[in-house]
């Protein structure tokens, strides 16, 4: 809305979205620190009063400690052989590049990232979906990459995004990204949810993939101080999500599970069928 229109009032996202003006304040607020766009008295403009948005280099191209002790674990649930769906963002990017040792893969993802960290991968078959470039994180949305991903079944969908909580699941900011996530959560019998402990309990505007669909939740153990994302992982645990924690402690050479929770049964269908099947 403030690409087609310059400037928005938060009363006015407020009424698109269907949500408070106080959750449009604050994610307005993330978006500004990402260089997204600017705040104005009661609501928002583009940056600099330009039409475009910034790109991916304003990101920190280092992986946190975090996201590679997620990318790790989550590298450790796969099969030879499976079909995936990946999406985009920093934390998938850096699980793709574990993927690339994982033989007989057949990824399909909506990041120009993600594809760019098989690309060299020995039998691993990557496909790209349609779509119009969103250039702030190098993917593809809109309908054409919702529309690749109708008919398609796979056996696990790794996602990520801006907030993670018990009672509406993953949500991030955009919305173009929330319906391809989406699609992408559809076509996959389970739906693995990277999130480390910052974004545990945030609620952001659009909603990706709601609290029963997700399968599993891959984070990393909270800090003590940190009781709001301890009480959302238990939240999560009693809806039946599996939830697997890896240490991020700097004396640890690797990552590592640290089942500190409650790991209900997985819910749903167990994994699938490595053949990509559509249809």
């Amino acid at each position: 809305m403030v690409r087609a229109n310059g400037a928005v009032s938060l009363r006015e996202l407020a009424r698109v979205v269907q949500t408070s003006e106080v959750t449009v304040r604050r994610d307005v607020r993330a978006l500004e620190e990402e260089g997204l766009l600017d705040r104005r008295h009661g609501g928002a403009v583009l940056p600099g009063g330009l039409g475009g948005e910034s790109g991916f280099p304003q990101r920190s191209p280092v992986a946190t400690r975090e996201q590679v002790a997620l990318a790790e674990l989550a590298a450790g649930l796969v099969r030879e052989g499976e079909a995936l769906v990946v999406g985009a963002g920093t934390t998938t990017q850096e699980l793709a590049r574990r993927l690339a040792r994982v033989p007989g893969l057949t990824v399909v993802t909506n990041s120009l990232l993600v594809a760019q960290a098989l690309a060299h991968a020995n039998r691993v078959e990557v496909v790209m979906t349609g779509g119009t470039l969103r250039g702030t994180d190098h993917a593809l949305v809109g309908s054409g990459a919702e529309e690749s991903l109708q008919g398609l079944r796979v056996s696990r969908a790794f996602l990520s995004g801006s907030g993670l909580t018990a009672e509406r699941g993953l949500s991030t900011s955009n919305m173009l990204s929330a319906s391809v996530d989406r699609a992408m959560a559809q076509a996959a019998a389970e739906v693995v949810v990277l999130a480390d402990h910052r974004k545990l309990g945030a609620d952001t505007m659009f909603q990706t993939v709601p609290t029963e669909m997700i399968t599993q939740v891959v984070a990393d153990q909270p800090p003590p101080d940190n009781g709001r994302a301890v009480l959302e992982l238990e939240a999560l645990a009693d809806q039946g999500v599996r939830i697997s924690l890896a240490s991020c402690a700097e004396d640890s050479p690797e990552p590592r599970t640290a089942r500190r929770l409650p790991l209900p049964a997985p819910r749903g269908a167990a994994p699938g069928s490595p053949a990509l099947r559509r249809g």
